[in-house]
């Protein structure tokens, strides 16, 4: 890999009933490689794996294919970094793609474009020693807890001896006190619309909920209206009517208005 471009990370509609998401960031490694790197720090009503499978597909579908194979279709992949548990196993990290309910795969993995990655960061032991850590344990943990410093005696180390740690910390250096509050700053922006959207999204449920109760008001009165029209006709009176379906004289009135 020697190039990476940062894309446009608002999925624009094909049509007018389609969300339009803004993805956290839209990565293209020289390969044509398209990432989409997601933050989930918290549960939402709406439902995060179905969200993110949708993610997934609306990206990998805007690729450019006029004229191609398929076979020329370019790898995406959905790389969401998780801050609480979805996914039933001990496994911190998950990889999933597109297979039968036996676990064979409909596309052969060296060919597979569409992958879905899962990063729940809950899973990790911060309490397990270094040496026993993984390479993919010790990148979640340093992202959790860089901010520490060589305070934190693992991350000490880390910087002391990894590598790719060394080049990360080189790379965080390049970027000004301003361009730090800047990034937090979109990335908080980022998920306050979000939240309000998800807001938006619970009011105009809500507003349903009602009509529809309002409805089924509607249409159980205009039920009994015509049962009490009915018995009206087959010369029942309103005093027995009344007594019939516990409700007062005043208010089978009011429903025959």
């Amino acid at each position: 890999m020697n190039k990476v471009v940062v894309k446009n990370s608002e999925i624009v509609k094909d049509f007018s009933k389609m969300k339009s998401p803004r993805l956290d960031l839209l990565v293209e490694f020289d390969d044509r490689t398209t990432v989409d790197l997601e933050m989930q720090l918290r549960q939402t009503k709406d439902n995060l794996p179905i969200r993110f499978s949708y993610y997934l597909a609306r990206l990998h579908g805007l690729q450019e294919l006029e004229g191609k194979y398929y076979g020329e279709l370019k790898e995406t992949i959905a790389l969401v970094f998780f801050n609480v548990n979805l996914i039933d196993n001990h496994r911190m990290c998950n990889t999933f793609t597109l297979r039968n309910e036996e676990g064979l795969s409909f596309v052969e993995e060296s060919q597979d474009r569409m992958k879905l990655r899962t990063v729940e960061m809950a899973k990790l032991d911060l309490n397990k020693p270094l040496k026993d850590m993984n390479e993919q344990e010790k990148m979640i943990y340093y992202f959790l807890n860089c901010h520490k410093g060589i305070e934190d005696s693992k991350i000490k180390v880390m910087i002391e001896s990894d590598g790719v740690i060394q080049m990360l910390e080189k790379r965080v250096e390049t970027i000004s006190d301003d361009g730090w509050k800047k990034i937090i700053e979109d990335f908080q922006k980022l998920h306050e619309n979000e939240e309000r959207m998800e807001l938006q999204l619970e009011i105009e449920e809500a507003h349903k909920q009602v009509e529809d109760a309002n409805k089924q008001v509607e249409q159980k009165n205009q039920e009994i209206k015509q049962m009490i029209q009915l018995m009206l006709t087959n010369g029942m009176s309103l005093e027995f009517i009344s007594k019939s379906l516990s409700k007062s004289e005043d208010e089978i009135r009011d429903l025959l208005r």
